[in-house]
């Protein structure tokens, strides 16, 4: 399916009538008709009823429709933004990202990048594996995540460790204490993100595993701030990591916990290899800053 059929239907979903279709279109009936059968037989399904008053829309056509037409705005505007990128001779740089590093020094270092004339900035939520797979297809050029992933076109390099908090609902018979693992192993708990996996979930599955303690999963979440909302409303605890406790919301309490071995690394990926262009050396300097801030406590 090419766009030129998609642009083609919503000509003729708007007209209804393949004379006026074609002549918006600057082609003779035909082969518009020839392309609007072509698209049917790829999609599977009809999308015009034919009759002897015209054409009309199938339920199918009016849901394709819909989707057709933001499949081309967004093909429009993307089309657009590179052209003004081009103008201006900005450099794209892309950044993905796990939620739970958002709440620290992330905000910092997309401020002093946008600052910048020459860089144009995209975001990306992504867990750690889909960040893998962005920076070798070349969608992102720096990835911040958790977990350890061995890829021999990709670099790791652990910024820093930091506390696991337990996020618990305001009211827990454990509010004001420092629980262990195995105090917390009694209490049903909430598991984020869902999928994809491995991801954070698995980490945390991990660390009760390790002391031979079972606990029951009471709800799974694709989403930090729905697992948050969750424990808010007293379906289960989560373990989260320290950043997270800038996020206040009714309803929830953080608290260390009694082993302060247990962390979780921040860690950036990079493709191997790769010379770094100016912007990649402007973030990694930025970056360097920003992390021995936290090292240093200066910015817990």
């Amino acid at each position: 399916m090419e766009l030129r059929h998609l642009r083609y239907f919503c000509v003729v979903a708007e007209e209804l009538n393949l004379t006026c279709a074609a002549e918006r279109l600057h082609m003779s009936q035909p082969p518009l008709s020839r392309q609007i059968k072509q698209l049917e037989h790829e999609v599977g399904a009809e999308l015009f009823e034919r009759g002897s008053r015209g054409l009309r829309l199938t339920t199918t056509g009016q849901f394709f429709r819909q989707h057709a037409i933001q499949i081309l705005e967004k093909v429009d505007a993307t089309l657009e933004s590179t052209r003004r990128m081009a103008r201006s001779k900005r450099v794209m740089f892309g950044i993905g990202f796990v939620p739970s590093v958002f709440y620290g020094q992330l905000p910092l270092l997309v401020r002093e990048l946008r600052q910048k004339d020459n860089v144009e900035l995209s975001l990306a939520e992504l867990t750690t594996v889909q960040q893998i797979q962005a920076l070798k297809a070349g969608r992102i050029d720096m990835g911040f995540g958790r977990l350890r992933i061995d890829d021999p076109d990709v670099e790791q390099e652990v910024l820093f460790e930091e506390p696991v908090m337990a996020a618990l609902p305001a009211g827990h018979p454990l509010e004001g204490t420092t629980p262990t693992l195995e105090q917390l192993s009694h209490y049903p708990l909430i598991l984020f993100p869902a999928k994809p996996r491995p991801s954070m979930a698995d980490m945390m599955l991990g660390l009760f595993r390790r002391q031979g303690l079972k606990v029951e999963v009471v709800q799974e979440a694709n989403e930090l701030q729905t697992a948050l909302g969750l424990v808010a409303s007293d379906i289960g605890i989560t373990l989260v990591p320290e950043q997270v406790r800038r996020v206040q919301r009714d309803g929830i309490v953080y608290t260390y916990l009694a082993d302060k071995h247990i962390t979780s690394p921040v860690i950036c990926s990079r493709r191997r290899g790769e010379k770094p262009s100016e912007i990649m050396q402007d973030a990694n300097r930025i970056l360097e800053v920003l992390v021995e801030n936290r090292r240093s406590g200066r910015y817990p």
